[in-house]
C-alpha cells in the first residue's frame, strides 16, 4: 500500500554510517557501549534506582556483554542508537538511548545515571547532546517519559530543555503497580 506522506528519514539512513560519537563538553564525551564497559553496566543495573525506573537487571557478565552487544544491534537495526556518556577520567556515567521512528522522524529518550556521577548534570548534558545531534540528522520531534514518582528524572527533562507536556494516566507498570508518567518532548522550530 502506498504512503501519502514520504518518511521523514529513510531506511539507511542512520546504519549506513559509523554511530557517531558526541561531544556533549569537554568533560562529557559520548560514544557506543563497547565489551570493555561490560564492568560499568554490571554496576548500573545492580543499582537499585537504576533497577526501579529501568524494569530489570542483569545478573552476570554474560548478561551485560549482551546487553553491550544489543546496543550495536540496534544501530544497525535503525531501532535505537545507545550511548554511554564518559567523564574526563574515562569512567562511564550516564547511559542515554535514543529509540528510533524514522518515518516518523521521532523518537523517545531513555537514561539512567551511575550512582558516583549523580546530581552534577552529567545527565541532562548527555541528553543534550544526543538532543542536537538527532535534531541534526532529522528527527522533529523527541520524547522523555518518566514516572511522575521520579523527580530525578523530570529535573534531566526539564535542564535538558524538554518542557512538560502533561501526564499519561497509568501508563508503565511497574513491580509496586500502575504509575502515571510525565511526557516531555523537544522539537525543531519551524
Amino acid at each position: 500500500m502506498p504512503r501519502l506522506v514520504p518518511p521523514v528519514l529513510a531506511p539507511g539512513a542512520l546504519a549506513s554510517s559509523a554511530q557517531p560519537t558526541l561531544a556533549a563538553d569537554d568533560d562529557l564525551i559520548l560514544r557506543r557501549f563497547e565489551p570493555d564497559d561490560v564492568p560499568a553496566v554490571l554496576d548500573a543495573f545492580a543499582d537499585p534506582a537504576v533497577q526501579r525506573w529501568n524494569l530489570r537487571r542483569l545478573d552476570d557478565p554474560d548478561e551485560a556483554a549482551d546487553w553491550v552487544l544489543g546496543t550495536h544491534a540496534g544501530w544497525s537495526s535503525e531501532t535505537a542508537a545507545t550511548w554511554a556518556a564518559r567523564t574526563a577520567d574515562g569512567a562511564v556515567a550516564v547511559r542515554v538511548t535514543l529509540y528510533l521512528r524514522l518515518a516518523a522522524g521521532q523518537g523517545e529518550v531513555t537514561y539512567w545515571v551511575l550512582p558516583s556521577a549523580r546530581g552534577r548534570g552529567v545527565a541532562a548534558r548527555a541528553v543534550r547532546a544526543v538532543t542536537d545531534w538527532a535534531h541534526g540528522a532529522g528527527f522533529q520531534r523527541l520524547e522523555i517519559r518518566h514516572s511522575v514518582e521520579n523527580p530525578g528524572s523530570c529535573r534531566v527533562a526539564e535542564r535538558a530543555g524538554y518542557p512538560a507536556e502533561g501526564t499519561l494516566r497509568r501508563a508503565l507498570l511497574h513491580d509496586d503497580g500502575w504509575h502515571d508518567m510525565h511526557l516531555h518532548a523537544h522539537v525543531v522550530d519551524s
